[in-house]
């Protein structure tokens, strides 16, 4: 006997169509959480940002001597 299974036709008639998995609705108290923590890492990414900058303007600042210095 061959290894080799038997070819299985299948027409498209017989075909069983797929399910898609559907999305569960978000409530609307869940829709109002997720908006305040994106907004809310927007803003922490938006202070650290601006934190880094003034912490590398002063360090530049600081290291540059001034014209009176010289």
């Amino acid at each position: 006997m061959s290894g080799k299974k038997p070819v299985r036709v299948i027409k498209k008639s017989q075909l069983k169509p797929q399910q898609t998995a559907e999305r569960k609705a978000n409530s609307p108290r869940q829709t109002a959480r997720e908006m305040v923590k994106t907004v809310t890492n927007w803003v922490n990414e938006l202070q650290q940002k601006r934190s880094a900058e003034t912490a590398n303007a002063l360090t530049f600042l600081s290291d540059t001597p001034r014209a009176s210095e010289i």
